[in-house]
């Protein structure tokens, strides 16, 4: 990932407290070719699971995903707080998510119907629940 990528997710993610607990976790893509996307995103899935916790609630981050607006994201963050529970975030790559994670998500979200480049959604993503939270905590960033 480019320097711009780790700098942004690390101010953003900086900001959020330390109940939080925010941790990415950044696993290789398959090799790709013109003929064997499929067997690279079969890799990253298996990849992908074997990092999820098997308790984790697991959300896909997917095109065909609920939209939310900011708001709505703020209120499932609460939700997602108050249950205690640790949830996974997955961003595929450049070729989608597997079936079997998205199989195992408990919610799927879309970020944007635009298609974003890898590493602007991650940057995105830590901005967005850090917006969340500041909704919530009653920070002024949000506005």
């Amino acid at each position: 990932m480019p320097d711009w990528v780790y700098q942004g997710c690390s101010e953003y993610s900086k900001r959020l407290p330390r109940e939080f607990n925010f941790e990415i976790v950044e696993l290789p893509l398959g090799h790709r070719n013109k003929n064997n996307a499929e067997q690279a995103v079969l890799a990253e899935g298996q990849a992908m699971n074997r990092a999820i916790g098997d308790a984790d609630r697991v959300v896909a981050l997917d095109l065909t995903g609920k939209p939310w607006s900011t708001e709505q994201l703020a209120k499932q963050l609460g939700e997602w707080q108050l249950s205690g529970d640790n949830f996974s975030l997955l961003i595929g790559g450049p070729d989608g998510l597997a079936k079997d994670c998205l199989a195992r998500a408990d919610l799927r979200w879309s970020l944007s119907p635009l298609t974003l480049p890898h590493p602007l959604v991650r940057v995105l993503l830590v901005e967005q629940l850090y917006r969340a939270w500041s909704i919530n905590a009653n920070h002024p960033y949000h506005r």
